[in-house]
């Protein structure tokens, strides 16, 4: 288990850099218009970003 959990965080990882690492200037200019947004909309998100994550695992069991 503690295998797939560490593969799962390095996949995210790998993807989360994959922006800032390849178009740094539009990663920084998309950061900055998400920190200009209402913390409730970006709360909102988050939360909509959990359920397609939770719906994503539960769909590969």
């Amino acid at each position: 288990m503690i295998d797939t959990l560490m593969t799962a965080l390095g996949l995210v990882l790998i993807i989360e850099g994959v922006a800032p690492a390849l178009f740094p200037n539009k990663w920084r200019a998309y950061v900055l218009k998400i920190a200009a947004q209402p913390v409730a909309e970006i709360r909102n998100i988050g939360i909509l970003i959990l359920a397609i994550g939770t719906i994503v695992l539960w769909l590969s069991q």
